[in-house]
């Protein structure tokens, strides 16, 4: 495999940097953290999905410990405004009218339990996420770069939860499943956790500046990726919408296939994986790598597929196993 220049040797010591930074915080959950690394360097929204009380706050308050990025956290309850996130228009008498800036006016805003909102809480998002503006009263500003909403979920409570529209689903440029900790992992994390240390106590340091991280992200996008690619990534999206014509079986639990967005997430989500693993070109098996996360919440299962348990990641690895390689 070719690699980077001297140039791009740079960033990838700063990304071992952070994930050395990160490990001293968060034990284990090493692809879920190369995942999140991916997300940034795409500038791409995260969907976090996972149980409660596996660190999925700790993991994106430390990412933006070690990159120097303002953090707000949110906890969505059924009763949260639209106002409480992105602020509001106030008027004073000598002032007159102003604004003030809610939460989402930071680096990483962390929508706690997302799905515990309404769904027009839910919409305020969607101008901020794809947009990375803000709209207030009759004024838009523009958000800081990097910016990111991670949003988490809770995939075992049915109770009390709204779910996420299609529309705000297909904003996010990743899902990821964060599943438990390895026994070994858990005897660590019982002499290092959050609950019995500060969070300050973890002595996080900035090791990569908010101006290289956007040169990094420039940098993503330079990698370069063939028009075979191209192909490859435009036929692996197509056989969710047209499993048949790849003999993908489970395809007969395909309500809707993913949309353009996914090609596009595609695109770029395999570029940050090759630019992760030095390489300044895209393989076939960085499109691989991240097909789960960019595909698994845009195909959407008819009822049959809900009633059987079918799990989308499923034929994911079906559609990948049956698309002609280049």
């Amino acid at each position: 495999m070719q690699k980077m220049g001297v140039k791009a040797g740079k960033y990838q010591k700063d990304i071992e940097n952070i994930k050395k930074e990160l490990a001293k915080a968060l034990i284990g959950q090493e692809n879920i953290v190369n995942s999140c690394l991916k997300a940034l360097l795409c500038n791409g929204n995260i969907l976090l999905e996972g149980v409660p009380g596996i660190a999925k706050t700790l993991l994106m308050r430390s990412l933006a410990a070690v990159i120097g990025c303002k953090f707000k956290r949110v906890q969505f309850t059924v009763d949260l405004l639209p106002s409480d996130i992105l602020g509001i228009t106030a008027y004073d008498q000598k002032r007159g009218f102003y604004i003030v800036k809610g939460p989402i006016f930071s680096n990483f805003f962390l929508a706690d339990e997302i799905n515990r909102a309404p769904p027009k809480t839910q919409s305020a998002l969607l101008e901020a996420m794809q947009e990375r503006q803000v709209t207030i009263g009759k004024e838009t500003f523009r958000l800081d770069n990097p910016f990111l909403v991670i949003a988490t979920q809770n995939p075992i409570e049915s109770a009390g939860v709204y779910p996420l529209p299609e529309a705000q689903l297909d904003r996010f440029l990743f899902k990821i499943s964060m599943g438990y900790p390895t026994a070994q992992e858990e005897k660590e994390i019982l002499k290092t956790n959050i609950s019995i240390h500060g969070f300050e106590e973890f002595k996080l340091k900035v090791v990569v500046s908010q101006k290289d991280t956007i040169k990094m992200q420039e940098e993503t996008k330079k990698v370069f990726l063939s028009k075979d690619i191209e192909e490859y990534i435009v036929s692996i999206v197509d056989a969710t919408r047209h499993p048949h014509k790849y003999k993908v079986k489970l395809g007969d639990y395909i309500e809707y296939g993913c949309s353009p967005r996914a090609s596009i997430g595609l695109f770029i989500a395999s570029k940050a994986e090759a630019f992760i693993n030095s390489s300044k070109f895209v393989t076939p098996h960085d499109v691989k790598n991240s097909a789960y996360e960019v595909m698994r919440h845009r195909i959407l299962l008819n009822y049959e597929g809900q009633a059987e348990g079918i799990n989308t990641d499923d034929i994911i690895t079906e559609i990948l196993s049956k698309v002609p390689v280049p």
